[in-house]
Order: C-alpha cells, then sequence, then structure tokens
C-alpha cells in the first residue's frame, strides 16, 4: 500500500490506466477486502444500482466498508493521495455523478446496515446504508416509528442529510430536526461525533448541509409511537385537476391544521390514465377525517384509503418503471391565483410537447404542503441550516421521466424552463419563497445558496473549522455544495 502513496501525480494518473485501477482497488481491498473493480464478478449491479439510471457510472473501484474504522482508512487513503471519490447511501438521487462517479472511487455505504434501538432512550441508532423500509420495519417490534421518507426504498443518508420531508413533519419537524447524534469520518479520517453539546456547530451544518463536512457513519434519532393510520391515495381523473387544486388550496387555509393529516398531490398532465393522485395520511386510525373534508365534494375514479399500518400505507405508492429520471424544485406560499396560473401552464405550455415527443416522456407535478408548525418544531429542536421561514409554504417538485440517454439534455432544460416559468409566476404574485428542497432539487439548482447568506456564511465557518475546505471540496465533486 505504501507504494500507492507516492504521490498525488502517480494516484491521478491511476485512474487513466488499467494498471492503475487494478493498483487503486488492491490498496482499498487491503482495508477493506469488499473492494471490487470493473473487472470483479458483482462490479456491474454495484455501478449501476443507483434507482436512475441517469446516475450510474465506471468508478475505477467501489468499496464496500463495514465499519467506521475501515471507512476511516479508506477516507485517509483517497484524501492523502487526491483521488477522488462519491458517496452513496441509497442511490436515490437521480443527479448525475451526485452518489457515484467515473474514474474515481465510490464509497457504498450499504453495509453500515445496523439498527440498535435504546428503549430506555427510545431512540435508535442506524447505519448511513439502510433504506426506510428496513427502519420503519425494525422499530415495529418496539411499536416506535422515525421522521424519515415517504418512500420506503430511500436511502437513510441522503435524505437525512437533505433534510427530509416525512408525512409526521408537522408534528415533529423534518427527518434532519430528529437527529440526536451523527457518527462522521472528517475529511482527515477522524471519527467524532456531533450532538447539541458536541461539536453544536457541525452538528447544526449537518441538518440539511448535504456531503459537504465528511461522511456519516451513522444516526441517532428519536422515535415516536407507531401509529395506526388511515390513509391511501384518492385518484380523479385529469379534468379535475384544477378542482383539486381548489380543495387543496382550502385545506391549507384552514386556521389551526390538524398536524395529524398530511397529503401530497401529483398530477401527470402527459399521461391522461395516471389522472390526479392524492396522497392522504391521517396518523391517528380515524377514517374521513374532517381535515380532508375540502376533497370530500369531489368525486374519484378510485380510492385506496383505510385504517392500516403505517407501513403499509406507504407501501402503496408507485413508482413508474422508466430508466431515466430528473427532478425540479421550488417553493411559494398558497394562492388560488398561482394554483390557476400552475394549472394552465400544464395545459399550454411548450414545454409540454417537447417533454411528450421523448421516447416514455413523463411528466409529473407534484404539491406538497408545508406548514408553519413544521417549521416551528424544528426550531424547537435545535435548529437547522436550511433558513425556513416560519409560514405555510408549498414546495413544489417537477418529475419527468424519459428512456434515452440521447434525451438527457432536452428532458432538463425543458423541465428546467417549465419550471422557471413557475417561479416567474411566483413572483409576480409575491408568493415566492427563496427555499428549495434539496431532495427534489435538480443537479444545477443552487440549493444551499438559497438557504439565506446568514446560513451560508455559517456553513462556510463550519467547512473551514472541520477541514473540509480545500481537498474535500475538490475530491467530492458530486451532490449540492456551500458556495465558495
Amino acid at each position: 500500500m505504501k507504494s500507492l502513496l507516492l504521490s498525488c501525480t502517480y494516484a491521478t494518473a491511476a485512474f487513466a490506466a488499467s494498471t492503475g485501477r487494478v493498483s487503486l482497488c488492491k490498496a482499498l481491498r487491503d482495508i477493506d477486502p469488499a473492494a471490487i473493480g470493473p473487472s470483479d464478478d458483482g462490479y456491474v449491479g454495484l455501478s449501476t444500482e443507483n434507482w436512475s439510471a441517469t446516475a450510474w457510472a465506471e468508478p475505477s473501484c467501489i468499496v464496500r466498508p463495514s465499519n467506521a474504522t475501515s471507512l476511516s482508512k479508506v477516507v485517509g487513503l483517497l484524501v492523502q493521495n487526491e483521488i477522488q471519490f462519491a458517496i452513496r447511501s441509497g442511490g436515490h438521487m437521480p443527479s448525475p455523478l451526485g452518489a457515484n462517479i467515473n474514474n474515481g472511487v465510490l464509497i457504498d455505504m450499504s453495509r453500515f446496515d445496523d439498527l440498535v434501538y435504546d428503549e430506555k432512550a427510545r431512540v435508535v441508532t442506524i447505519g448511513a446504508g439502510l433504506r426506510w423500509r428496513d427502519v420503519y420495519e425494525g422499530l415495529e417490534k418496539y411499536n416506535r416509528t422515525a421522521v424519515g421518507g415517504r418512500v420506503l426504498d430511500v436511502g437513510v443518508g441522503g435524505l437525512i442529510l437533505g433534510s427530509g420531508l416525512s408525512y409526521l413533519s408537522d408534528l415533529y419537524g423534518l427527518a434532519c430536526d430528529n437527529i440526536v447524534s451523527f457518527e462522521i469520518i472528517l475529511p482527515n479520517g477522524t471519527l467524532t461525533t456531533a450532538t447539541q453539546a458536541h461539536n453544536p456547530d457541525l452538528f447544526w451544518a449537518l441538518k440539511g448541509g448535504a456531503n459537504n463536512f465528511g461522511i456519516v457513519a451513522t444516526f441517532t434519532i428519536n422515535t415516536y409511537p407507531l401509529p395506526t393510520v388511515w390513509g391511501g391515495i384518492k385518484i380523479y381523473t385529469p379534468d379535475q385537476f384544477p378542482s383539486v387544486l381548489d380543495a387543496f388550496h382550502e385545506y391549507q387555509s384552514t386556521p389551526n391544521k390538524d398536524p395529524h393529516a398530511n397529503l401530497m398531490i401529483q398530477a401527470a398532465p402527459l399521461n391522461e390514465s395516471i389522472g390526479v393522485l392524492v396522497n392522504m395520511v391521517y396518523l391517528k386510525p380515524e377514517a374521513n377525517p374532517a381535515a380532508f373534508k375540502p376533497f370530500e365534494k369531489l368525486s374519484t375514479v378510485a380510492d385506496t384509503t383505510k385504517v392500516q399500518s403505517f407501513v403499509e400505507m406507504m407501501s402503496g405508492a408507485v413508482l413508474p418503471d422508466i430508466p431515466r429520471w430528473d427532478w425540479h424544485a421550488t417553493s411559494f406560499t398558497p394562492s388560488h391565483t398561482l394554483y390557476s396560473t400552475i394549472s394552465s401552464l400544464l395545459v399550454n405550455a411548450p414545454e409540454l410537447s417537447t417533454l411528450s415527443s421523448l421516447n416514455t416522456g413523463t411528466l409529473t407535478i407534484g404539491f406538497q404542503p408545508i406548514s408553519s408548525s413544521m417549521v416551528a418544531a424544528g426550531e424547537s429542536r435545535g435548529g437547522n441550516a436550511l433558513g425556513l421561514s416560519p409560514v405555510n409554504q408549498t414546495w413544489l417538485v417537477l418529475d419527468v421521466g424519459w428512456q434515452f440517454a440521447t434525451d438527457d439534455k432536452t428532458a432538463h432544460e425543458a423541465t428546467g424552463s417549465l419550471r422557471r416559468k413557475i417561479e416567474d409566476a411566483a413572483k409576480e404574485e409575491d408568493e415566492y419563497v427563496e427555499y428549495i428542497f434539496m431532495n427534489d432539487a435538480s443537479w444545477d439548482q443552487d440549493v444551499i445558496g438559497h438557504y439565506g447568506e446568514k446560513n451560508v456564511k455559517r456553513l462556510q465557518r463550519v467547512i473551514g473549522e472541520y477541514g473540509a475546505d480545500g481537498v474535500w471540496g475538490r475530491l467530492v465533486g458530486g451532490g449540492f455544495k456551500v458556495p465558495s
């Protein structure tokens, strides 16, 4: 292994030659026997494990450490030799090279899969490689649950570090707000913890700061009583979309909104067979709660709502079988006029014709209601780096899917153009909200720059304090970055 440490020049040049790749993987295999290279069995499956094909890549080596000691050694070797690398938890983010890499090293966290429940403290320590289904099912035996992802296959690490919206958020805040402790490998290879009392600035920064400060190995998080819920999906016809948005605005405008009620609206303007889906959940076993009364006047095409377990309710979410995806996010305060404008754009905007011309071109627009109580819940738990305004708001996401890599640029630009038109409409009505939800954002959106100047400066100071400036920024190129 010493021969690999001779110079940065040698390490960088190793990417270009197959012999260099072999040497790199051999050195990493001395630390982690599970490391594999392009010629090893299982390489193709691991390099294309990311959910969207837009995030597939060809790393020179894939390393899969199973404990913090090995991970620390891997980070030390890569940083000392200026070797570029990427970090993957569940790999659900579709951003190209956000959680994968060409030529460099992919650190696959999937073997960090422990789940340890502390019954006395009512917290659980979870490995960064777990999926949310693992967490929920692991906690069910204790009749507890956690503030986590709404899609069961999403990875723990990326969702929490990007903030993490949950069906429990109106009660307890975002997933990042419910962290008790981060166990993190710093850029110098040191293993440390960050809590509200120990390394408090780092603790704050990791709540929305993504992969800018090191690699989180485990998260210790609060748990809550496991609810039996009423929920499911109500489906409406495409022509009912304006009426659904009217009901949605009424739902958002109710004074003293019930924090046990949550929903998400999804419409597919390019696919009439899908229609308009409203995912509803009420965190009590009460059918048709008053919180959803605005929707009762609308007739449904189908209705799966019922009293069921929390995990069963989330298992009903279905993702289309399309290989390539891109997401775009924006935010605004609730407005009946703005919702009407968006409804019109989804019929008349020329970008829709562009997207529909792509092979399997599909667009889904999602409306996610965010309450001021969610923001207050986060503040009461020590705050986060997001810079959220304590007002009711809507986080909107545009999900676009298509078939072929040759259409990547077209899909990205058309969806981005449609997003900007929605933002322009929100600004014109003075409803625009600066915040961009990282977990739904596209790769070229300035997510962290929208946290506000004060928070960005504080994040920059934390990067300098914990040694992540310079080398870490150069070597970990993927993901959303703190502006320099």
